[in-house]
C-alpha cells in the first residue's frame, strides 16, 4: 500500500475571507501536489522522492507559504526554511534563513546527501546551494505583490484574527513499507529577520521513522518546537502503543492547545494509515493511497 498526504498551511481561515476563486486554486494546487508524489509511488518510488516532488509543487505555486509567494519578514523579505528525513535510516537534512534557491526543499535533500551534516543556516546554506549547481533566483521571483499587501496589513494590525502563517508538507509511505517526510515555509508574516520555526526543525515540524510514521506539521512554530510535535506523535505510537490516529489527535487537541499551539499536522505509517487532524478553523490538506482517488479539503 501507498499513499501519499500533502498541506499547504492551517490557521484562521474564515470562508467569508476565501474567495471561490481562491478556493479553486488551493484545490488546484494541493491536486498537483498529490498528484506528482502519486506518480513517484505508483511507479514504484520511493516515498522520499514522492514527498519531495509533491513538496516542489507547492513551492513554485504563489498561493502557499513557500519558496515563491513565501510571507515576508518584518523587513520585507524572505527568509526560507525547509527539512527532508526519510524513516529507513532516519537520514534527515534541513536548512533555515535561505534567500537564494528556488526550491529550499532541494537544498534540504541535498544537505542529507551531500554532507556530513543535518542542518545549513543562512549565508552558508545559500552557498552550499551554489555549491550543488541547484537553482538560484532573486528576490523579484519569491516577492509577490500578495504578500507585500499582507505584510502592509499586518504592520497595521488589520489582520490580528486573520492567518498569518502558514507551511507546506508532503509526507508518504511506499511500496516497501518506508516513510518520509518534506516540509517548506517561508515562516510567519512580519517575523523577526533570523527567525526559524519548527518546519526545519527535526522532531518539531519534520519527523520520519518506519518505526511508527512520517509527520509534516504547520501552524504557529514555536509551540510545535517546545512540545517536539513530530517525534511526540510517534513516541506514542512506539512507547504507548497508540495507533496513528490516536497519537495525532491527542497530540494536536489535547497536548497542544494548553502551550498556546494552534495548528496541525499530516502523519502517514507504514500500513498507509494517513491522519490530517488540525485545531484551527481550516487546514489546506489532501491525501491520496493505492487504489483510490485523490481527496482535498480545507475545512
Amino acid at each position: 500500500m501507498w499513499a501519499v498526504v500533502v498541506h499547504g498551511g492551517a490557521g484562521l481561515i474564515r470562508r467569508d475571507s476565501l474567495s471561490a476563486e481562491r478556493e479553486a486554486l488551493c484545490h488546484r494546487g494541493l491536486a498537483a501536489a498529490l498528484a506528482a508524489g502519486a506518480a513517484v509511488l505508483a511507479a514504484g518510488g520511493s516515498a522520499l522522492d514522492a514527498a519531495v516532488a509533491a513538496v516542489l509543487v507547492l513551492e513554485d505555486d504563489p498561493v502557499f507559504n513557500a519558496g515563491r509567494g513565501a510571507v515576508l519578514t518584518a523587513d520585507g523579505t524572505v527568509e526560507l526554511d525547509a527539512a527532508v528525513m526519510e524513516g529507513e535510516h532516519r537520514r534527515a537534512g534541513a536548512v533555515a534563513g535561505v534567500r537564494t534557491p528556488k526550491n529550499p526543499i532541494l537544498l534540504a535533500r541535498a544537505v542529507m546527501e551531500h554532507t556530513p551534516h543535518v542542518m545549513l543556516v543562512g549565508d552558508g546554506a545559500d552557498a552550499f546551494a551554489a555549491e550543488r549547481g541547484l537553482p538560484q533566483v532573486g528576490p523579484e521571483w519569491f516577492v509577490t505583490e500578495e504578500r507585500k499587501q499582507q505584510l502592509e496589513r499586518v504592520r497595521d494590525g488589520a489582520t490580528a484574527k486573520k492567518d498569518v502563517y502558514g507551511t507546506v508538507g508532503a509526507v508518504a509511505v511506499d511500496l516497501s513499507g518506508h516513510v518520509a517526510a518534506a516540509t517548506s515555509t517561508g515562516g510567519m508574516v512580519n517575523k523577526r529577520p533570523g527567525r526559524v520555526g519548527d518546519s526545519p526543525i527535526l522532531g518539531a515540524g519534520t519527523w520520519a521513522t518506519d518505526a511508527a510514521c512520517a509527520v509534516s506539521g504547520t501552524g504557529h512554530g514555536e509551540p510545535f518546537i517546545r512540545l517536539g510535535v513530530g517525534s511526540r506523535v510517534a513516541s506514542w505510537m512506539e512507547l504507548g502503543g497508540l495507533s496513528l490516529e490516536q497519537a495525532a489527535q491527542r497530540v494536536v487537541h489535547e497536548e497542544l492547545p494548553p502551550m498556546g499551539g494552534s495548528g496541525g499536522l499530516i502523519a502517514v505509517d507504514r500500513y498507509g494509515n494517513v491522519c490530517l487532524p488540525f485545531n484551527t478553523a481550516g487546514m489546506f490538506r489532501g491525501f491520496q493511497r493505492l487504489g483510490e482517488e485523490p481527496t482535498t479539503s480545507i475545512w
